[in-house]
């Protein structure tokens, strides 16, 4: 019998995650001023985040359950920060604060600089509809 490989892993999904986060950054850097698309962008590098930091547990339970318990540590250490950036995101997003949003964006876009997404990505705009979402949530 063969291993049984999951194509939809806690991982693959940080990674589109991690790559949508860093386009949103991308196309939000570029927006002159703030507006509907704006609001959808910065809500989904919140809502992002956060599932991020819900997969984290998910991700080093393998490695618990074999006894690496300081590879386990140094993977949390090394997402920590995705959930305090995910609280002053949305709290900045929903209370209209851009600039909180241009700081913590700056936050995530440095934690998250060795990503790249090619400019002929295949991605979409994962944002579409992100604001209505994290309203509905709150």
């Amino acid at each position: 019998m063969s291993r049984v490989i999951n194509p939809d892993s806690v991982g693959k999904e940080r990674t589109q995650l991690s790559k949508g986060i860093v386009l949103a950054i991308r196309e939000l850097a570029r927006q002159s001023d703030p507006g509907p698309e704006s609001r959808d962008m910065a809500a989904f590098i919140a809502l992002a985040l956060a599932q991020i930091t819900a997969g984290i547990d998910a991700s080093v339970a393998a490695w618990e359950k074999r006894g690496y318990w300081v590879k386990a540590d140094r993977f949390r250490m090394d997402w920590m920060w995705a959930e305090s950036c995910a609280a002053k995101m949305k709290a900045a997003v929903l209370a209209d604060d851009w600039a909180t949003i241009a700081l913590t964006m700056t936050q995530v876009a440095a934690k998250l600089g060795k990503i790249n997404v090619p400019a002929g990505h295949r991605l979409g705009r994962p944002w579409v509809g992100a604001w209505k979402k994290l309203s509905q949530e709150s």
